[in-house]
């Protein structure tokens, strides 16, 4: 459990910080029509959920770590996301001349 000079901070804390931080990426991946920003959005949602794995690992396993090896995954997958995305965010951008969300219709008819 994680300590500060006042005493160990609360469960409720951590998954509050990881909500808000779920929240701004849901709501950034709503209205962004900017690619690059859609991909930060992704970015913000899989930090929240290693911030929940973490604290779930910190208060019920204790010594073990499993939360840590999950959320060491999940930043290996959030990494080849973001490379695989801007790679093809760029060919877009050579292709288009923009990164306007709303500009990309190459699978329509």
């Amino acid at each position: 459990m994680l300590e500060t000079t006042t005493g160990p901070v609360p469960l409720q804390a951590y998954l509050l910080l990881a909500s808000l931080l779920f929240c701004i990426g849901v709501w950034g991946l709503i209205n962004s029509r900017n690619a690059v920003r859609v991909l930060m959005s992704i970015e913000l949602m899989l930090n929240a959920v290693n911030i929940n794995l973490m604290a779930f690992s910190s208060y019920i396993d204790g010594d073990l770590i499993r939360g840590q090896v999950f959320a060491v995954f999940v930043i290996t997958v959030a990494a080849a996301e973001a490379a695989v995305g801007l790679a093809i965010l760029l060919s877009l951008y050579r292709n288009r001349v923009t990164i306007d969300m709303e500009n990309f219709n190459l699978l329509r008819w």
